[in-house]
C-alpha cells in the first residue's frame, strides 16, 4: 500500500513540475520596468542606452525591459532619492551625490557602492570647456578671461548642480596653480560669480539660458553638452574654447539595491550598470562626446576629445572635503554668492 502512494505521489509530481517550472518562466519573462534616476545633460545618451540595452536583455533573458528616466541637477536629484523617489539605479554627476543617498538615505546602498563596478564606477569622463558665441567675439580664451569686466558668465547653481560644482573646482584649481593661494583662489572666483547674471538649477537649464534665450558670452559646459548644442542649434551658431586647464569630471552610477530588492527588479538593475562597460556602450558614450573608460576605445576616439591638463578632484582635497569646505552651508560659495 505504502508502495502505491509513493509511486502515485512520484507520479503527481511529475506530472505537476513541468506546470509548475513552466509558471515560474512565466512569471520571470514578465515584462519589467526600471528607473533611473540621472543628472542632467544624460537625457540624450540614456535614450539611446536604454534600447540598446533592452535588445540586449531581450536577447539574454527574453524578457522586455523598459527603463524610465528622470533628469535634473545631480544635486537635486539625490535629494529626491533619499525622500523616497523609487530608483533602481543612480546615475548622478559626482560621487559625492551618492555618497549622500548611502549616508543619508536610510541605508539604500551600501557605503562601499563605489568599489562594485569598475573604475571607481564611472563607466566615462568629461570635463568642463566653454562654449561662446560664433567667432568669439569677446576673444575668450581661458579661465582670466572670464573675470574680465563685462564678460557674462553662465552657469547653474552649484547648491543644486553637480556640473556647476565642477565648473566652480575647475575655476578654483585653475586659480590656486595660477596664484599660489587659496585666498588669491577665492579672489579669483568670487570675480568670476561677479560677472554670472543668473544661477539656473541645471545643467540643461543653463544651456537654454545661453543657447536660446540668448543671454550670457560664454556658458561653463559638460564637455558633450557644448557638442550637443553646437549639433543641435548650428555648427554656424557657436564655438567651443578648451581651457588650458579644466577638471576631470567622474560622473558615477550605483545600484540602490534597497529599492530592487523591494521591486525585484536586481537582476536587470545591476545588468544594466554593468552593460555601460561593454564595447557596445561605450560606443555610444564616445559618439555623444563622453570620453570613454574603455581604454581601447578611448584610443580609438582620441581625436574626439582636446586634450588640455586634468585637474582630479583629490587634489583639492577629495569631495568630502570640497563639499563641506565649498558648497555647506556657510561654506565658500555662500560667502562669496553672499558679495
Amino acid at each position: 500500500m505504502m508502495n502505491q502512494f509513493i509511486i502515485g505521489l512520484f507520479a503527481a509530481i511529475m506530472v505537476f513540475a513541468p506546470a509548475a517550472a513552466r509558471a515560474a518562466d512565466a512569471v520571470q519573462m514578465l515584462p519589467v520596468q526600471m528607473l533611473n534616476v540621472s543628472y542632467d545633460p544624460t537625457r540624450e545618451l540614456y535614450e539611446k542606452y536604454n534600447a540598446q540595452f533592452a535588445k540586449f536583455w531581450l536577447d539574454k533573458t527574453g524578457q522586455k525591459v523598459t527603463v524610465r528616466q528622470s533628469h535634473g541637477g545631480s544635486g537635486k536629484q539625490a535629494r529626491s532619492v533619499i525622500e523616497g523617489l523609487q530608483a533602481d539605479v543612480v546615475t548622478l554627476a559626482l560621487a559625492y551625490d551618492i555618497d549622500a543617498i548611502a549616508s543619508r538615505g536610510g541605508k539604500l546602498l551600501p557605503a562601499d557602492w563605489q568599489q562594485k563596478l569598475p573604475h571607481n564606477s564611472a563607466p566615462y569622463t568629461s570635463t568642463i570647456v566653454f562654449l561662446v558665441r560664433k567667432d568669439n567675439p569677446r576673444q575668450i580664451r581661458d579661465w582670466d578671461d572670464l573675470v574680465r569686466e563685462g564678460v557674462e558668465v553662465i552657469t547653474p547653481n552649484p547648491k543644486s548642480s553637480g556640473a556647476a560644482r565642477w565648473s566652480y573646482m575647475a575655476a578654483w584649481g585653475y586659480a590656486l596653480k595660477k596664484y599660489g593661494s587659496e585666498e588669491k583662489a577665492q579672489q579669483f572666483v568670487t570675480s568670476l560669480y561677479k560677472n554670472v547674471p543668473v544661477l539656473d538649477a541645471a545643467a540643461r537649464a543653463s544651456t537654454t539660458t545661453f543657447v536660446q534665450r540668448g543671454i550670457g558670452d560664454v556658458l561653463l559646459s559638460w564637455e558633450n553638452e557644448a557638442h550637443l548644442a553646437k549639433s543641435e542649434f548650428g555648427q554656424d551658431q557657436f564655438d567651443i574654447i578648451v581651457p588650458t586647464i579644466s577638471v576631470l569630471a567622474e560622473p558615477c552610477v550605483a545600484l540602490v539595491e534597497k529599492n530592487t530588492i523591494k521591486r525585484g527588479t536586481q537582476d536587470v538593475a545591476r545588468a544594466y550598470l554593468e552593460q555601460l562597460y561593454s564595447k557596445e556602450a561605450q560606443e555610444l558614450a564616445a559618439s555623444l562626446y563622453y570620453r570613454p573608460s574603455d581604454p581601447e576605445i578611448a584610443a580609438k576616439h582620441a581625436n574626439r576629445f582636446a586634450q588640455l591638463a586634468l585637474i582630479r578632484i583629490d587634489e583639492l582635497g577629495g569631495w568630502d572635503a570640497v563639499q563641506k569646505k565649498h558648497f555647506a552651508d556657510g561654506g565658500i560659495f555662500d560667502q562669496i554668492y553672499a558679495q
